[in-house]
């Protein structure tokens, strides 16, 4: 558990450096190496994803109830945000998108760390986190259509987005490539140059997350076949490596985990009092998390009550998504205190996610799980 008591520390000094320190001067490079990072991680990630393809009905099954955790924090934040501070339902529609999407990096940079790669938990959080982060992609779309309205780059990424998903199906593991450490973070460097490239080029935004978790799921890696042992080094990705490549792949997840932190925006809580901002942050996370709960009704045919209690505490990390979706709600010019309270609740969020996954290693060494 120390993994997990160090990342939360760097997730903590990125928080104090991002309101402390002025970033102007590495404006350019702070994203692209928080992308560089994330990359590699959502790579590493889509290598690990397999489906079997003949059980369909069970993944749509798994993207109905990732969707439903996602919208339900997102409508009640955006309720509260509504309600409260009375903005307009598209102010608030898109600030309470922070809330919606597990960050898929930090959680599977966590559960690993604690040694859950092989649990049940570890294998549908997988499922789910990356199906709500897709969730919450598509939800941007007519959000952003609504604010900026139809425009045919709009179109476009919707395609994009169509394309690698139909892409990550078809083609799912099929790559043979070297899938090491170091190839996986020269892989990810390449697409992070590639995207900002094309996104320059075709002047449009796609986020890394799903071309990333796309090349990872093409890249030949199937589990059930074995390897040569000279060659297993390569492929033990569910659990930490020994040697440089599990400090390089340490390095690489700690520098997220700090980085995301530094990306946060600066607070601007106007007219309202630490304490009232308090009661606020604290509503809004008790909101968001509450929403990532309703997985407590599913999958009662496969799992005990506390495996699904685990299942949903594991869902309650936030991270690079979620701060993407402020950043691209203060863009459009929606920032002021609604804004920094999303930034303050998906900071505290970040904060308890060591306290979360201890939990979720606390329910599922329970008897009563197994």
């Amino acid at each position: 558990m120390y993994l997990i008591v160090f990342y939360s520390l760097l997730l903590l000094s990125g928080i104090v450096v991002s309101q402390t320190v002025n970033f102007d001067q590495a404006r350019e490079l702070l994203p692209l190496l928080t992308t560089v990072c994330l990359a590699y991680i959502m790579v590493e990630v889509g290598l690990e994803f397999t489906i079997q393809k003949d059980k369909l009905k069970h993944y749509a099954w798994d993207f109905c109830v990732a969707t439903i955790a996602a919208v339900l924090p997102w409508l009640l934040c955006a309720a509260y945000f509504g309600t409260v501070f009375h903005l307009n339902w598209k102010e608030s529609g898109l600030v309470g998108l922070f809330a919606a999407p597990t960050s898929a990096g930090v959680l599977f940079a966590m559960l690993t760390a604690a040694g859950l790669g092989m649990t049940w938990v570890f294998k549908q959080a997988r499922i789910l986190a990356i199906f709500d982060d897709i969730a919450t992609i598509l939800l941007l779309i007519p959000l952003q259509i609504v604010l900026v309205g139809m425009k045919m780059e709009m179109l476009f990424v919707v395609v994009i987005i169509i394309f690698l998903l139909a892409g990550a199906y078809r083609w799912l593991n099929c790559l043979r490539v070297p899938v090491g450490k170091l190839w996986l973070f020269f892989y990810s460097v390449i697409l992070v140059v590639f995207l900002k490239f094309f996104n320059a080029t075709a002047h449009i935004h796609l986020e890394v997350l799903l071309p990333a978790f796309t090349l990872g799921c093409v890249l030949f890696n199937p589990p059930a076949k074995p390897f040569d042992e000279a060659f297993m080094h390569e492929l033990s990705h569910m659990e930490p490596l020994r040697g440089w490549p599990l400090w390089f792949d340490r390095l690489l997840k700690g520098g997220f985990m700090f980085l995301v932190g530094c990306s946060l925006p600066k607070i601007d809580l106007g007219l309202i009092t630490p304490m009232a901002a308090l009661w606020h942050v604290l509503m809004l996370t008790l909101l968001s998390n509450l929403g990532k709960c309703f997985i407590l009704c599913c999958y009662r045919r496969e799992a005990s009550l506390i495996s699904r209690l685990a299942l949903s505490v594991a869902m309650f990390p936030r991270g690079e998504v979620g701060a993407g979706v402020l950043l691209i709600a203060i863009s459009h010019g929606f920032g002021g205190a609604a804004a920094s309270l999303g930034v303050l609740s998906l900071a505290l969020n970040l904060l308890l996610t060591g306290g979360f996954i201890a939990v979720v290693v606390k329910l599922i060494s329970e008897p009563a799980s197994s």
